[in-house]
């Protein structure tokens, strides 16, 4: 009785608005969430230690961290801390997974947690990746208290009910037709437009650079449409419920609050990525061209889905907290608009510019100090991060230009010294992730507060 009392003390929710099977399922999360704080912590901590090599201060800090965090993989002192803090945000970026799916009973979520602890139980024994314990540790603590009510995941009601609606009427097949017809009408313009200036230019079709244009403004067309589209299709994901008069009667079943907000967004998102799907023969068109690689195709579907997640959750939360759908889609585009568009131009030009400018291999020069030069980058990555514009951008130019894409390093014009970073699109999916799984959470609790 008292483990049950704390239990609903820390996560902060009516005891009236909790069964016992929703108690055992939070106190999991519970452990998968405290997993990923403590990667974090130690990302924090890797990424003052990047600091404090860098810049020499302890000359042998590279190599006693690899020793002591990656033993067996043969790399230079500061490529192996750059792995170390990759693959513990990867595992940040898991263990905020599992967690939503254990609240909200996803059958995917078992196979899932067996799969997380494996891969980095394969990372300990061949890397000698120590922090792979602290996941498989997190994953082993969910797995005991889950195991005694396994069935209580399934396959998600409501994402069945909503994507059998949804697919079952013209609807959903006049937004795909609609959608690759301007996408469609956008590659036919900008090759021809493209195509013209450049032979007045140059005498030439310049065929690689027709094909990496080709490639980039279908990326940013795919990403202004899911700007507008993935908040329409959950911003009304609760209160339509509720002016339609039918959330009563959805409360009323034995559907948990969690499962019922993870349904909706899957029933969304599944759409959005069958959009994200259909566009790919479209963006193949570059490889005709050449100037676009396999990993750049994959690069920019990661990021784009990444984003149709987070946008999805910011108006699940919306349409959670405000009454009516109105309000919520205006909300909702108005974060998305903001953070696309509007807080990165106002607030990380001089941020922004000194990263790219170290990215390109040119030096930041900000400043003589090593100390403020490397402040100044880390900074500046972590705004770029926050942008699907700039991140696409910078991760597609390190690619293209440093063949790196998950880890590199930047020679400090200051001094000479390097400092360790990773490509910008792994900070974002992180950062990404972790605000889709806030959303949610808080979403969550508001359902909770409201029915209790």
């Amino acid at each position: 009785m008292a483990e049950a009392e704390s239990t609903r003390q820390m996560i902060d929710v009516p005891e009236e608005a909790l069964t016992p099977r929703e108690i055992r399922l939070e106190r999991a999360a519970v452990v998968l969430r405290w997993g990923a704080i403590v990667n974090g912590v130690l990302v924090g901590l890797l990424l003052v230690a990047g600091l404090l090599g860098g810049l020499r201060v302890f000359p042998d800090l590279f190599t006693n961290l690899q020793g002591l965090l990656l033993g067996r993989a043969v790399l230079a002192g500061d490529a192996s801390l750059a792995v170390v803090i990759f693959l513990t945000l990867v595992d940040i970026s898991l263990l905020l997974v599992l967690m939503v799916g254990v609240l909200a009973r996803e059958i995917w979520t078992l196979p899932a947690i067996w799969l997380v602890a494996a891969v980095n139980g394969l990372a300990a024994a061949l890397l000698g990746f120590l922090p792979a314990l602290i996941t498989i540790a997190a994953a082993a603590g969910c797995w005991v208290v889950i195991m005694r009510d396994m069935s209580a995941f399934r396959v998600n009601p409501v994402m069945l009910k909503e994507l059998r609606g949804r697919m079952r009427g013209v609807r959903a097949f006049i937004v795909l037709t609609i959608y690759l017809g301007l996408m469609s009408a956008f590659t036919i313009l900008l090759y021809l437009v493209f195509t013209t200036s450049t032979i007045q230019a140059t005498g030439s079709s310049a065929v690689g650079a027709i094909g990496r244009v080709l490639f980039g403004g279908l990326v940013g067309i795919e990403l202004l449409l899911i700007i507008f589209i993935a908040p329409a299709f959950t911003a009304g994901a609760i209160t339509g419920e509720r002016e339609r008069q039918t959330y009563d009667l959805l409360r009323t079943t034995l559907l948990a609050s969690p499962s019922f907000v993870i349904g909706k967004l899957e029933s969304a998102l599944g759409f959005i990525l069958l959009l994200l799907f259909s566009a790919i023969p479209l963006q193949s068109i570059a490889f005709l061209f050449g100037g676009v690689t396999e990993l750049e195709l994959v690069l920019s579907f990661v990021i784009l889905a990444v984003t149709a997640v987070t946008l999805g959750t910011v108006g699940i939360f919306f349409s959670a907290i405000t009454p009516r759908t109105l309000s919520a889609s205006v909300r909702s585009y108005t974060v998305a608009l903001a953070v696309t568009f509007g807080i990165p131009i106002i607030l990380s030009f001089p941020l922004f510019n000194a990263f790219v400018s170290a990215a390109s291999g040119f030096g930041s020069g900000v400043s003589s100090s090593p100390l403020v030069e490397t402040i100044f980058i880390y900074l500046g990555l972590i705004l770029v991060s926050l942008n699907p514009v700039a991140t696409s951008l910078v991760s597609q130019q390190l690619l293209a230009e440093k063949q790196a894409i998950g880890l590199w390093t930047v020679t400090l014009t200051s001094d000479g010294s390097t400092i360790p970073l990773v490509s910008p699109w792994i900070s974002f999916s992180v950062f990404y992730l972790v605000i889709a799984t806030i959303l949610i959470v808080l979403a969550v609790r508001e359902m909770r507060k409201v029915e209790a």
